[in-house]
């Protein structure tokens, strides 16, 4: 797996993570990391471009939700409470401000929706759209 990355100036900055290869057991601590150096050094919105990346195992999820969580503990502007959250991801009204993703493969978009990740993380198909909502 190789990740590159770089910034598009949208209403904020949006890191964008453009992933080439699967997200799995062997590879998603490399992804995890980089995420986690990213969010070190100040990135506060992330775009997760999945369009070189057929699969994501479970692994790869728990790193999604990881870093999901990163991104939320810094963002002392999002005044809900987990309840609050838990409970607008059950009403379909709350999504993740800081972490979205981007044009996943049939197979990937399946598990995502089947595991309830698509409760709380957007997925777009195409970049312009992912980075004007954020």
């Amino acid at each position: 797996m190789e990740i590159h990355v770089h910034t598009e100036n949208g209403r904020v900055p949006v890191t964008v993570m453009h992933i080439h290869g699967n997200i799995d057991s062997s590879t998603y601590q490399a992804f995890e990391t980089k995420a986690e150096e990213l969010i070190k050094n100040g990135t506060r919105n992330i775009l997760v471009d999945l369009s070189h990346s057929v699969f994501i195992s479970s692994a790869g999820f728990r790193a999604l939700h990881h870093i999901f969580n990163k991104l939320r503990a810094i963002h002392p502007d999002v005044d809900l409470t987990d309840e609050e959250m838990k409970k607008g991801i059950n009403a379909g009204t709350f999504k993740s401000p800081h972490l979205k993703l981007l044009k996943l493969s049939k197979e990937t978009r399946t598990a995502f929706e089947m595991s309830g990740f698509d409760m709380y993380i957007e997925a777009f198909n195409d970049m312009e759209t992912a980075i004007a909502s954020f």
